[in-house]
């Protein structure tokens, strides 16, 4: 069976496009696999704590070596590694705040950025573990940051989200970004067609 881990980090409780577009790629993928089981984590309406000196302690003590204190300060860590050791796909909502991520989305990296866990150092560099999972990004910008616009240099979500999960091992990324949302629902329309046609792609190479 299929899971699929959702992450969605708008702070919106109506009217989030990103939420929208998660919603709309579930309801397409149940369509087509109806066995799939969903996971979501919401980490905009309910945002994870920042990392403090206690937490990263504890992920720098080896486990057989952690106190009671210290196991309890990865505790969450470690609920939000293993959901995504179990995901065999994972789509993350990721609204455009100030140029780059919501808050929410920077502490759940934060939080599964772990040593030892998803990414490793060897003697050749840095590896990630979280491989063979397939990303999807959905994101939702007031303004035009593609390609061909002339803001896309302030575009440092998709760079940063791209580095950051290929860290983790993640770097089988589709992005697909609803582009200037402010001035109507011409990006929406766009990404949820690409959101479909990125479905109905997966499915036939499955």
């Amino acid at each position: 069976m299929t899971q699929l881990l959702t992450i969605t980090s708008s702070p919106k409780t109506e009217g989030s496009v990103s939420n929208g577009l998660v919603g709309q790629f579930i309801e397409t993928w149940r369509a087509q696999d109806t066995a799939t089981q969903i996971v979501n984590r919401d980490v905009g309406l309910n945002p994870l704590p920042h990392l403090d000196e206690a937490t990263i302690g504890a992920f720098y003590t080896p486990d057989d070596q952690r106190n009671t204190e210290q196991q309890a300060a990865v505790a969450l860590s470690d609920e939000l590694v293993g959901e995504l050791e179990a995901a065999d796909i994972i789509v993350i909502a990721a609204p455009m705040h100030n140029f780059g991520l919501p808050s929410g989305l920077k502490a759940w990296i934060d939080q599964v950025a772990r040593v030892g866990r998803t990414f490793r150092y060897t003697e050749n560099g840095p590896e990630g573990l979280l491989t063979g999972r397939k990303v999807y990004v959905l994101t939702a910008r007031g303004g035009d940051y593609s390609a061909a616009g002339p803001i896309h240099a302030m575009d440092h979500q998709t760079p940063y989200l791209r580095t950051v999960l290929g860290f983790l091992g993640l770097t089988d990324i589709t992005f697909i970004h609803a582009q200037a949302v402010a001035k109507g629902d011409d990006g929406i329309t766009r990404a949820v067609n690409e959101i479909d046609s990125a479905i109905s792609a997966a499915r036939l190479a499955a």
